[in-house]
């Protein structure tokens, strides 16, 4: 819902007038942009947007903003039409006259970066930074505009970051956020799709090491089995670790905001950050006495995990408590899985690989697997059973040896 007013500001200015200003809401959101009229109080008409007859050259005021009233419906309409969802800096950029194709990207990152935080999404504030910090380490202009990132300068900007000491997964990492900024723009009207360099630029093409190993069952069950008696420290990261298993996975961060009323008799139910998808989750024996304990605790707070320690956080302080509470959290698992011998890359997210592989493992469809774990399409989840799917084909493999040994024995033995 878009909404555009002539109105008469409140705020008196040093020549004792009121400014006349254009007032448009968007998404409950306003902006102010001013028009250069100013009147008294007796001059205006709050009822029509208008200046009075006592007003000089009313006449000719009124019919200036008249027009400008409709400049700006044609502005929004001329967004809609192109289906275009405008914010309102882009909206104020327009109607003063400023081309959106001449909107630099080191700008539109900027009022991105604004946008997020604004919103309370700090971490993908943070990430989009990152990449914008790097992308003009490499690239000195800071008028670039999108059309000018081609294929060829992402091929260098790919040779920068490996020259920097980024791995594949840090070069992937960085293209991605680019990527999604350059989608956003197309979205906004900022570039048009045909200068979309990476259709060219496949980031594909980048070999990401270190795939994530899940956890057998009985490697999980070494985790439950674990004595936090001798090692009390690493209590928490083994509570985190078993609930997030036995809970379909779920993510760290989701268990860092769940609260006791997700809880409702033996069911837990709350909603994905990530995805937004709604979980109903029986809650099993193992969980009950982790919920029991944190219970017993009484930490003062309505969340669940000692993670957030008080409410009504900003966006900034819960983004940094997660910060550090997740490399706590993963520097336990590491120090566990040393301790039990468990010679596996072990985080908090292979709570969640673990869980995928081992209900395949069971016997489980893939589409029951991925209907588990909330994901959108099959293909999300086919990711997680990488190593599932290896086992078996080593198994088929084997087999196939197998087999053509007996056949070579057999062969030989008839051939005598």
């Amino acid at each position: 819902m878009v909404n555009v007013k002539i109105i008469l500001r409140k705020k008196v200015n040093n020549e004792g007038l009121y400014p006349v200003v254009l007032r448009i809401t968007k998404d409950r959101k306003s902006k102010i942009i001013s028009l250069n009229f100013k009147c008294s109080l007796n001059d205006w008409n709050d009822s029509n947007s208008q200046f009075k007859k006592s007003f000089h050259n009313h006449s000719q005021s009124n019919l200036a903003l008249a027009r400008i009233k409709e400049k700006a419906l044609k502005v929004i309409n001329d967004f809609q039409l192109d289906e275009i969802d405008f914010t309102l800096e882009q909206f104020e950029e327009k109607f003063r006259g400023k081309e959106l194709n001449k909107i630099s990207v080191f700008e539109f990152f900027d009022e991105l970066i604004t946008d997020l935080i604004k919103s309370g999404r700090v971490g993908n504030a943070k990430a989009i930074r990152e990449t914008k910090q790097s992308f003009f380490s490499f690239c000195k202009r800071k008028n670039i505009v999108f059309k000018e990132i081609t294929p060829s300068m992402l091929d260098k900007y790919e040779v920068f970051l490996k020259q920097n000491n980024n791995s594949d997964g840090g070069v992937a990492f960085k293209m991605r956020e680019l990527r999604s900024v350059y989608n956003k723009a197309i979205k906004q009207g900022v570039v048009q799709e045909k200068y979309y360099p990476f259709k060219i630029y496949k980031i594909s093409k980048l070999k990401i090491g270190n795939i994530k190993k899940a956890l057998t069952r009985e490697e999980v069950r070494l985790i439950e089995n674990f004595d936090v008696s001798l090692y009390p420290n690493l209590a928490e990261g083994k509570s985190l670790f078993l609930f997030s298993y036995f809970c379909r996975g779920m993510n760290f961060y989701d268990m860092m905001l769940l609260k006791w009323a997700n809880i409702s008799g033996n069911r837990i139910y709350y909603i994905r950050s990530k995805t937004k998808g709604r979980f109903n989750i029986e809650i099993l024996p193992i969980v009950q006495e982790i919920l029991d304990f944190y219970k017993m605790q009484n930490l003062g707070t309505d969340y669940v995990f000692p993670i957030l320690l008080k409410e009504n956080m900003t966006a900034t302080e819960i983004q940094n408590r997660k910060h550090k509470k997740l490399k706590k959290f993963n520097s336990d698992l590491k120090k566990m899985a040393e301790i039990l011998e468990i010679n596996k890359p072990i985080s908090s997210y292979v709570a969640r690989h673990s869980f995928a592989t081992n209900l395949k493992h069971s016997g489980a469809a893939t589409d029951i697997v991925s209907q588990s774990m909330g994901h959108k399409n099959v293909a999300i989840t086919m990711s997680y059973l990488k190593d599932f799917d290896n086992d078996i084909i080593d198994k088929e493999m084997n087999r196939l040896v197998q087999e053509s040994v007996i056949t070579h024995y057999e062969y030989s033995r008839f051939a005598v």
